[in-house]
Formats: C-alpha cells, sequence, structure tokens
C-alpha cells in the first residue's frame, strides 16, 4: 500500500497520519496536482490518495479541495475542512495511538492561512510556521527531506523536530531566503485595482518564500496573483492566487475561477498551469475577472 500526496505541510501531514494507521509497505509517491488532473500519475488499486485530486483507480480518497469534489461513490472522505490532514484524522480518530491534535491544529492554521501579522513577518518565533516554510516543491523534487519530516513528526515532539540538525540548516536557509524574497516582491508586484499582481518570469527562475509576505507588504490587496515560469517545464506558466488573509474582501471564489484555466482549487486559494502561448489571454481574463471582484457563477 502508498500513500499518493502532495508535498507541502498539509500533505506531509496526511503522510505521517496514515503512516499510523495503514500497512504503508512503500515510500510516498509526491504529486503535483496538476499532475493528477492531466492523469500523468499511473494510480494503483492499493494506493491512498490524499490532498489531490480524485483518481478511480485508488483504495481511498481524502480531500477538501471544493474544486476536487466528485458524484459518484468512493472510499475515503471529502467535506470542506481546513486541511486535508482534518479529513484524515476525523475518519480515523479512534485508531492513533498518538496524539497527533496539535499536528492536526497546525495543518488547518497553515493551510487555511489562519496567521498573525507577527507569524507571517516573524515565522521564526513560531515552530509550526516556520517548519511549513521548509517544504518548498516549486523547484527540483526534495523527496528525502519531505521523507524525513514525516518520520521525524511520526515519532517527535515539534521541539525535538525543530531540534534536528537538517531541519535547523533548512530553517536557517529559509529565514535568508524570505528576506531576498520580500525584496523581489516588492520589486516585481505591481497593484491593478485591488489585486496585487507579481510577474516573476522575467527573473525566469522564480525565487521562493513565505507566500503570505505579499498580503502585509500590500494591505491595500483582497488577492495576490503571482506568474512565473514552471520550473519543471519552461513552456508552461504557473499561476497562484490567493485572497488576502487581512484584507478580506475578496469576492472572487479562486479555485472555480482557475478551473476554467486547467487548474483548480478552494474558494480562497488556488493555482492553474498551461502553455506559455496561451498566457496572454489566459492571464488578462483571469486578472480582470479578480479586478472586477464580483462573484462567480459555476
Amino acid at each position: 500500500m502508498r500513500i499518493v500526496t502532495r508535498p507541502d505541510f498539509d500533505g506531509v501531514v496526511c503522510a505521517v497520519l496514515l503512516h499510523e494507521v495503514e500497512d504503508i509497505t512503500e515510500p510516498v509517491k509526491w504529486v503535483e496536482p496538476n499532475d493528477m488532473q492531466k492523469n500523468r500519475v499511473k494510480v494503483r488499486p492499493t494506493d491512498i490518495i490524499a490532498n489531490l485530486p480524485f483518481n478511480e483507480n485508488c483504495a481511498l480518497w481524502f480531500d477538501h479541495h471544493f474544486t476536487n469534489r466528485i458524484g459518484t461513490p468512493f472510499g475515503g472522505a471529502f467535506r470542506s475542512a481546513p486541511s486535508a490532514a482534518r479529513i484524515v484524522f476525523e475518519y480515523y480518530q479512534s485508531r492513533f495511538e498518538k496524539d497527533f491534535r496539535s499536528l492536526v491544529e497546525a495543518a488547518d492554521r497553515i493551510d487555511s492561512a489562519e496567521l498573525s501579522l507577527d507569524e507571517v513577518h516573524h515565522p521564526e518565533k513560531y515552530e509550526w510556521v516556520m517548519l511549513s516554510l521548509t517544504i518548498s516543491n516549486q523547484d527540483e523534487p526534495d523527496e528525502a527531506y519531505w521523507n524525513r519530516l514525516v518520520e521525524l513528526l511520526r515519532d517527535k515532539t515539534i521541539d525535538e523536530v525543530m531540534n534536528d540538525p537538517e531541519v535547523k540548516k533548512r530553517c536557517e536557509e529559509t529565514i535568508v531566503q524570505n528576506r531576498e524574497y520580500e525584496q523581489l516582491l516588492k520589486q516585481y508586484t505591481q497593484m491593478r485595482g485591488p489585486v496585487a499582481v507579481t510577474d516573476f518570469r522575467p527573473l525566469g527562475k522564480a525565487p521562493a518564500g513565505n507566500r503570505f509576505l505579499v498580503y502585509s507588504l500590500f494591505p491595500e490587496a483582497v488577492v495576490h496573483a503571482r506568474i512565473r515560469t514552471d520550473a519543471k517545464d519552461q513552456g508552461r506558466i504557473v499561476v497562484n492566487v490567493g485572497h488576502s488573509i487581512f484584507n478580506r474582501n475578496c469576492k472572487v471564489n479562486v479555485g472555480l475561477l482557475l478551473s476554467r484555466f486547467d487548474g483548480g482549487g478552494h474558494p480562497g486559494a488556488g493555482s492553474c498551469r498551461f502553455p506559455d502561448h496561451k498566457a496572454d489571454e489566459y492571464l488578462a481574463q483571469i486578472i480582470d475577472t479578480l479586478v472586477r471582484n464580483e462573484p462567480i457563477d459555476s
């Protein structure tokens, strides 16, 4: 049996929980949502999918993304929740021998972006937030580190995890990275009405950094659109869109909007990938819809 999940903090926590309650015999398969949507992943009948779109070949599926809902019977659980980890945790709640409540609560807060201004500006003061920022899936796969975190979080306290040499190194690197990212956000972001549009395409390789930082730098924005070239495929564009976590006045269902452009997500956050020859057309439509800031129909 194998876990198939997404390489972000929520996906890591899903893997931790599933390892505790199922007979997992193979390494985690780390997958991007777009690869699932495009059927690029070979799903086996014994696979457990979490925090990703559904595949009919799987044994169990756990998710909470608005645009991934399906109308056919399946094994597992799907509903609106702060995190996919919450779905897994409640499904198996009676079977856990360890207390994972604080871990799941952290996944809830981070995946639903229920963070304070101080947590965004000074993540190094908040262990769970800092740890989540060390998980980057933007460029090259980092499976050894993701797998290491799964093993650490299964058996260690958060203090012990943060004192692990590899985790400490990643945290130090992330703090430096975030300082550089702040300057690049200021340089490559423009306001379009209520929308902060960050276009990193001129940089070639887009920088990584704290995804919540832009909301504090541009407090007038109700939503952020981040555009970059796909590091894994130079012929594709990646767009990440998220409601501001401090100025909560965006009326657009982001997941629904991006589902029209080969993507999806939650009402408040989502992403899409498409060929670069469609960029002018798609970006204009996405940004214009966000600028109008009106509810959209399904």
